[in-house]
């Protein structure tokens, strides 16, 4: 059997908004933008760039209870992990483009890290994890 997670949903604020953040600022691939007129919404995908792997689905929130939680669907712990195959050459472009980073760069046992928030404030760790790491042979 084989079976991978396709999407992972992200809730915003405002599509557009969302959509300049991911594309613009962090460099994602803008996937599918389509706007569905049954339930007045639109589909939009966007994954970082070559990847192969879970693509978020910005989901705007439609009650006040979704919005609640703009920023904050993880209860303030890290929610997303970005990858990289050059760790530096990210942050460098990232803190350059006013990418807020709340944790410094260290150095673990599974490779470096740091974690930065996004244009709501959810927390992602942008690593790179190191070559004999598991996921890292994926």
């Amino acid at each position: 059997m084989k079976q991978n997670i396709v999407n992972i949903a992200l809730v915003v604020k405002d599509y557009d908004e969302a959509i300049d953040f991911y594309v613009n600022k962090l460099g994602f691939e803008l996937i599918e933008d389509t706007y569905q007129p049954e339930q007045d919404k639109r589909w939009v995908v966007v994954a970082p760039p070559n990847s192969h792997g879970t693509a978020l689905l910005l989901a705007r929130a439609s009650t006040p209870e979704q919005q609640e939680f703009i920023g904050d669907q993880a209860g303030g712990r890290v929610f997303l992990f970005l990858n990289t195959d050059d760790f530096w050459r990210d942050y460098e472009r990232m803190t350059s483009i006013g990418i807020r980073f709340i944790r410094e760069p260290q150095e673990q046992d599974y490779g470096t890290v740091a974690v930065f928030e996004d244009l709501y404030g959810n927390r992602w760790d942008l690593l790179q994890l190191n070559p004999d790491h598991p996921l890292a042979k994926r």
